[in-house]
């Protein structure tokens, strides 16, 4: 299935099971309104989505604050990626330009299928 040239905004842990259910590498961006670095990584997302095959999903985890509990989310922007739905690496340190998210995602991967 081809990925999405764009993130994918998902609102409930319903709407992330089924993305993760339907792709199996998934990058997901936690961030709040009014986060100044979450709005500046917008396009960087957009670009990674574009230049990568890995599907980019952004929520803000106060529309299902389960999902804050589920990933323990501790500050915003965090980006967590999900292989075949089990978390595989974690960026939580602010903003971040492409290719450092891009080489994030590769390293990931390469580790998680060590």
């Amino acid at each position: 299935m081809e990925s999405p040239d764009r993130p994918i905004s998902v609102d409930t842990a319903a709407d992330l099971d089924a993305l993760v259910d339907e792709h199996p590498l998934v990058l997901l961006e936690f961030y709040t309104a009014g986060c100044a670095m979450c709005q500046a990584l917008e396009p960087v997302l957009g670009t990674v989505a574009r230049a990568s095959d890995v599907v980019v999903a952004t929520c803000n985890p106060q529309t299902d604050l389960s999902l804050a509990e589920r990933f323990q989310l501790g500050s915003v922007p965090t980006l967590v990626l999900l292989e075949d739905g089990v978390e595989v690496g974690r960026l939580a340190d602010g903003f971040q330009g492409v290719e450092a998210i891009l080489a994030f995602v590769e390293d990931a991967r390469s580790t998680s299928r060590e």
